[in-house]
């Protein structure tokens, strides 16, 4: 039975034959769960479900769930069922059925649909579980004999719902093994562990006791890979059809045959299994970089491409594993086949990246190992690998799992203190004084006072503060916090910036410089007060900067349209990564692996020009946030939002969760202007976008710069181009001609000094100083005399800029006679503060001291004369 028949047999019986709703697999990426990096288990996303906060879409539940688990990563490949990725088959109910039904239906899959062996069968209970017991005994038939009461079988994660467990083995058989690990609760292979049922009854108290829960539920977790490995008769995973086609991909592409050798076979299974992890974690918007879950991705691929070296693959393999996954894989998840070339996209980038980091990383920790031993020591100084992975970028893991192959250990807690103190360095560096006004107490503030309010107008300055303290009156000068009672001043949030604009009193007044919002909701300006004297309690006249605001409002919608237009362009893989709305410009980065085309560009300025032109409507509403996820509205991820949020929808075009100030309608934006595009980190992206009046000036100014060039070109603006091109035709002509002319030159002073070469023992001696502009030119110049001088030893020199370079050349009768040009070459750049070296037939070398250029080209002839003594 293979792999993705097992998948559907299972999901097709408990959605058609036990009314269970069927949900596809969630993302690897957890929702709404800070607690999770990413996806291990089959019930982590359905865990609002257990504890009561949400009600599920049905009582009864199946899932196929993707999950990754890297704690044990250091032995996948080693073991038969270590993996980074795997599937686990779930069956649950919230408050619906409980142990009866959950056991009876287990033991009828297993038997009768899947047809397993029932003699082989064996399961574990909690010893206390006398209810699961005669469930297994009485109900099912099991034979005492073929139940183990064991005290590891009760499940809990601390307060909360909990309960007994009772997992269901399968007997292999006795070719797996017949010592004491391989019995039942041994750690061998023969008994397999393929289902586990947790029955959740008891609800933890905070004091360590146990209540029973109103509602019970079920999780179940069954293994794919080992039903698959139990049906298929296979003594390891990576032999089922799950794993073997992508380990037949990279013996093909490495030459290197399952079954030949340990190593082999160790670095083939790693390949299979993370060729899995990969595909599935960019599939769900994961992208490689140096923390989190683009850590873990990183980590795996690097792996990956690390024992694809050992196998002695050269070239880029990943995208060809991915292509094998994506096959295998499409029946149940279709999506990953819309994604395969992004997939292999993103993972070929990051191959390549590694690929140098690599050669070079593997090169210097060699040489550890190699010192280390030497020393007769065990341990790898922490601070070296360190060093290799702060200069090189090599990974601590990659370097322990190395260093373990050799015997050795890695200094953990001396890489650990490395790591602090250039964390401290960098901190540091950063440190910068800053002015920052502390808000005072405002615990006595009664908030629900407190409004904001549409326009300018008449209120009450309630708090006036400095440096954390509250002050009954500032002067002229001081730099100050303020509390209003209603405010019409907008909050910085969301990548808006606060609002400014100015706060007038009966004796002074206080320029707002910026807007923003404390935890508690409360908003306050930030200002410096002017002419006199400003004083709490008393009544002001507030007035925002109005231009200020719109040009912000035109910018912020724009933003949304961005992100919009990104994703129709580039598809929904994009993910908001921060942004940045000014007055004067936007900034949006996004999740995305490489550089934006041209045509790609174009084409986002052309959808927001079109929505602008269409003059949509845009709509602000306030609404449950389950309300607006239903109606497609975006979130930020990681973003913290309240149950009631505020919507702000660009008609069908874009639905975001927003508290930013917006336009009423698209043409507002005038016109849209993207006049940036750049990588900001890894698999990040940056663009830069202007609006309205601000895109209007930079098309004037590129008008100014076209008739400014037409000018300068004697041409109209129509015509620039095509005097350009006839400009560039001309130039090249040009330079060709002059290189010819530089060309004859030089062989004609070189005609010259042949005539005269030193002839010793037969092989010609040429030094000389050219005037040439580059390396290439040196050595088309030592070409030309060495076919001169068909035995011969040749040592050129010249100055380009304040840098000498050096080229040495001896031809095969020559190099017989005892000239080794690498060596002559090494010597004679010291002369001239350089270095170098080569071949005995071809050398070249640099230096910094151009006043001792020909000093070093008299050396080099002095040295070769010495070889021919």
């Amino acid at each position: 039975m293979k792999g993705n028949d097992i998948r559907e047999s299972y999901l097709s019986f408990f959605e058609n034959k036990k009314d269970h709703l069927r949900l596809k697999s969630f993302s690897l990426i957890p929702k709404d769960d800070p607690s999770l990096l990413l996806i291990g288990a089959g019930m982590a996303p359905l865990k609002p479900f257990f504890t009561g906060k949400v009600e599920p879409p049905r009582h009864r539940i199946t899932t196929s769930q993707k999950c990754i688990r890297t704690g044990d990563i250091g032995n996948v490949g080693y073991t038969a069922r270590h993996h980074t990725f795997f599937e686990m088959l779930g069956n649950f109910s919230f408050g619906d059925y409980f142990k009866k039904e959950a056991i009876s239906w287990a033991w009828e899959f297993l038997t009768e649909v899947i047809k397993l062996d029932s003699s082989r069968l064996y399961v574990t209970i909690y010893p206390d579980d006398k209810e699961a017991y005669d469930y297994w005994h009485t109900m099912i038939g099991l034979p005492e004999n073929h139940i183990y009461p064991l005290a590891d079988n009760f499940w809990e994660i601390g307060e909360g719902p909990c309960g007994p467990d009772s997992e269901i083995f399968f007997d292999q058989g006795e070719e797996f093994g017949t010592d004491p690990e391989n019995q039942m609760g041994g750690d061998g292979d023969r008994f397999l562990e393929i289902w586990n049922l947790v029955f959740s009854q008891y609800d933890r108290q905070k004091d360590g006791s146990y209540l029973p829960l109103a509602k019970k539920n079920i999780d179940t977790g069954a293994g794919l890979e080992r039903l698959a490995a139990v049906l298929q008769h296979k003594k390891n995973n990576f032999e089922t059809d799950l794993f073997f086609p992508i380990i037949e991909e990279a013996s093909t592409l490495s030459g290197v045959s399952y079954g030949k050798s340990a190593q082999g076979d160790v670095a083939l299974k790693v390949i299979s299994d993370h060729a899995r992890a990969i595909t599935n974690m960019i599939a769900d918007g994961i992208l490689p970089s140096n923390e989190g879950r683009g850590y873990v991705l990183r980590r795996i691929l690097r792996r990956a491409v690390r024992f694809g070296k050992l196998l002695g693959i050269q070239d880029p393999f990943m995208g060809h594993m991915i292509d094998v996954v994506i096959d295998m894989m499409k029946p149940a998840y279709p999506e990953l086949l819309d994604k395969q070339a992004y997939i292999k996209k993103v993972a070929g980038m990051e191959e390549e990246r590694f690929q140098t980091t690599l050669n070079a990383g593997i090169d210097l920790l060699s040489e550890m190992i190699e010192d280390t031993q030497k020393h007769n020591e065990k341990n790898i100084s922490g601070e070296r690998v360190f060093k290799l992975y702060d200069t090189y970028g090599f990974p601590w893991e990659l370097t322990q799992e190395i260093a373990a192959e050799k015997g050795l250990s890695v200094d953990k807690a001396g890489f650990e203190a490395a790591m602090a103190e250039q964390k401290e360095r960098a901190r540091a560096a950063r440190a910068k004084v800053s002015a920052k006004v502390a808000t005072p107490d405002t615990t006595k503030l009664d908030i629900s006072s407190l409004s904001t309010i549409d326009e300018d107008g008449t209120t009450k300055l309630l708090l006036v503060g400095k440096d954390g303290k509250e002050l009954a009156s500032a002067a002229d000068g001081t730099e100050i916090t303020a509390i209003l009672l209603n405010t019409p001043f907008h909050a910085e949030g969301g990548g808006q910036i606060g609002d400014t604009g100015i706060i007038t009193g009966a004796e002074g007044s206080i320029i707002v410089e910026n807007t923003k919002k404390l935890p508690d909701g409360i908003t306050y300006i930030i200002g410096e007060v002017k002419e006199g004297i400003i004083r709490a309690g008393e009544e002001v006249n507030v007035v925002v900067d109005r231009d200020r605001r719109e040009k912000l409002a035109r910018n912020h919608t724009g933003t949304h349209m961005l992100q919009a237009a990104l994703r129709r362009v580039l598809g929904d893989q994009v993910n908001q990564a921060g942004s940045l709305v000014l007055p004067d410009r936007l900034r949006f980065d996004f999740t995305w692996p490489e550089a934006l085309s041209a045509k790609q560009i174009r084409e986002v300025e052309d959808i927001v020009n079109a929505e602008i032109i269409k003059n949509t409507s845009v709509s602000i509403n306030e609404m449950p946030i389950d309300e607006a996820k239903n109606l497609g509205a975006m979130a930020l991820f990681g973003e913290k939002y309240g149950d009631i949020v505020r919507v702000v929808s660009v008609g069908e075009f874009s639905k975001e969760l927003c508290g930013g100030t917006h336009v009423s309608n698209t043409g507002e934006l005038g016109s849209f202007r993207i006049i940036g595009e750049s990588g900001i980190g890894s698999g990040v992206r940056r663009i830069e976008a202007v609006t309205g009046w601000a895109a209007y000036e930079m098309m004037q100014e590129d008008r100014k710069l076209i008739n400014s060039a037409a000018d300068a070109l004697k041409s109209n603006s129509t015509g620039i181009l095509e005097r350009i091109e006839k400009l560039q035709a001309e130039l090249k002509d040009a330079e060709h001609e002059l290189s010819a002319l530089k060309k004859n030159k030089v062989q004609d002073e070189l005609k010259e000094l042949i005539q005269n070469a030193e002839v010793k023992n037969g092989v010609s001696i040429l030094g000389a100083v050219v005037h040439v502009d580059n390396i290439n030119e040196l050595r088309e110049a030592a070409d030309f005399v060495k076919a001169k001088l068909p035995v011969s030893a040749v040592i050129l020199g010249t100055a380009v800029g304040d840098k000498v370079n050096l080229v040495g050349m001896a031809s095969p009768d020559a190099v017989k006679a005892g000239i080794h040009m690498g060596k002559v070459i090494s010597q004679a750049a010291k002369i001239c503060g350089g270095g170098g070296g080569g071949k005995p037939a071809n050398a070249q070398a640099g230096g910094k001291d151009v006043s001792k250029l020909a000093d070093a080209v008299a050396q080099g002839v002095k040295i070769i004369s010495g070889m021919l003594d």
